[in-house]
């Protein structure tokens, strides 16, 4: 995913800034984001989670129907088959066993398709993110930002700044 490559650049770039010595670190100018916070309280996230729900609303109603459906038969076939011919009990078996084969094959495809359109938007989200934390790395001259630190001053701390850039 998107999200671990970006881990891995941060750490990559800590990595050879640390590498290019202790003597010239006191020039460098760092700076931190809490991306975990960005992904929480952003609004453009939320607005597009919102989006892709409404979306998938008429394949999530319909997987619904047919849950419902399914259900209903099955309850109805318990309470029937007592007093039901062999022949009739096996139509209705297989007309169950065919409506749920159909509803978890329509639920994988629901979820596959949900879940590749949520990653979509996801990824989009990112890259917005990686290009206003690098206007803001540039605007105020950091040298590197850091992504999740173990421990950081509230003062290098730039993730308020990040959920305003993202919000206009």
């Amino acid at each position: 995913m998107n999200v671990s490559r970006f881990i891995r650049n941060v750490v990559f770039c800590v990595g050879g800034l640390s590498s290019a010595g202790f003597a010239s670190a006191q020039d460098i100018r760092v700076a931190f984001f809490n991306s975990d916070r960005v992904m929480k309280e952003s609004g453009a996230l939320k607005v597009a989670e919102a989006k892709i729900d409404s979306e998938f609303a008429k394949q999530k109603k319909e997987l619904q129907d047919i849950s419902v459906k399914i259900k209903t038969l099955a309850d109805r076939l318990d309470r029937e088959s007592a007093s039901l011919s062999d022949a009739e009990r096996l139509r209705r078996q297989r007309e169950l066993t065919d409506l749920d084969q159909d509803f978890k094959r329509k639920q994988r495809i629901y979820n596959e398709d949900f879940n590749l359109r949520r990653n979509e938007e996801v990824d989009a989200f990112i890259e917005k993110a990686r290009k206003t934390i690098r206007q803001i790395a540039e605007q105020e001259k950091y040298d590197i930002v850091v992504q999740d630190a173990v421990y950081y001053n509230a003062r290098v701390d730039i993730t308020d700044k990040v959920l305003k850039a993202l919000t206009k």
